[in-house]
């Protein structure tokens, strides 16, 4: 498929942590991102882990779904940023197979491989841009049991080492743009298995510290133009959540948040289409 088909568009993931940690921070010992205005974070690296994560594991369900339904070619799909890659390996690779191999390469774009590279430097045709809860949280620490040592069968403590945020709701934005897409090769199917990816993100990566992570809703909004037809920020800002009030202190629940099920009317004309994926 053509590249010429990749629509210019604007997304949006509405994310709800219950008593989870959506994604620590190794500065501070896998505490829950939060910025200094209290709000919490989570990182595009960390949500696009979970997407590559799928496609590599070519045994797991969710690629044995996809890969039926999209018709998709395992070697067509490998992960550039695999923890199996190595650099010689893919420095070894002419820029027809480099784009033709992995699938990571051609959405995100390859931009953090170092210098001395046959495979020159593109940018990626869909950014996320970093997760931000829309009112501050607040972090629970508790200290929990260690398995006991082999050497000597005591039961060991891990001091604070359960580090979750009691709720929040963040927001993480994302962009399609055409413009890159000749450059790294990224077809329409490649795009298609990106957002059939984004429902089972959180669903299939669940973990001790990450029982309860939920997207609520991930907008695709499609353009009339490959140059756009509407300000990214006014559609972003009309699907973002508001909080009902005390703004400035953390939530208990999801019942605390306007949340939109929809774009106004104004907006709607502006566009080609708006859908939510998580109804897809």
């Amino acid at each position: 498929m053509s590249d010429q088909n990749i629509v210019r568009a604007t997304g949006l993931l509405v994310i709800e942590a219950i008593n989870s940690n959506p994604n620590g921070d190794p500065d501070r010992e896998s505490d829950p991102r939060q910025r200094p205005d209290g709000k919490g974070e989570i990182s595009p690296v960390s949500f696009k882990r979970k997407l590559r994560d799928l496609v590599e594991d070519k045994e797991g369900p969710v690629w044995q779904a996809l890969a039926s339904k999209l018709e998709l070619a395992s070697d067509e799909f490998g992960i550039l940023e695999s923890r199996k890659s190595t650099l010689k390996e893919i420095r070894d690779l002419t820029e027809k197979e480099f784009i033709s191999k992995y699938w990571d390469g051609r959405v995100f774009g390859n931009t953090e491989l170092e210098k001395g590279r046959k495979v020159p430097v593109k940018t990626g045709v869909v950014q996320f841009g970093l997760g931000v809860s829309i009112a501050p949280i607040r972090i629970e620490r508790m200290t929990t049991t260690n398995p006991p040592v082999e050497a000597d069968k005591s039961v060991g403590m891990a001091p604070l080492g359960y580090r979750i945020v009691e709720h929040g709701v963040y927001c993480m934005p994302f962009f399609v743009n055409p413009s890159a897409a000749h450059k790294s090769g990224c077809t329409t199917k490649d795009i298609k298995l990106l957002l059939a990816l984004i429902p089972h993100a959180y669903a299939h990566s669940r973990s001790y510290v990450r029982p309860n992570v939920e997207i609520l809703h991930a907008w695709f909004i499609e353009h009339k133009s490959p140059l756009g037809s509407c300000q990214d920020y006014k559609l972003i800002d009309a699907l973002t959540p508001q909080k009902k009030q005390d703004t400035d202190k953390p939530s208990m629940s999801r019942d605390e948040y306007d949340i939109p099920t929809s774009l106004p009317e104004d907006l709607k004309n502006k566009i080609a289409s708006a859908k939510d994926i998580m109804e897809s």
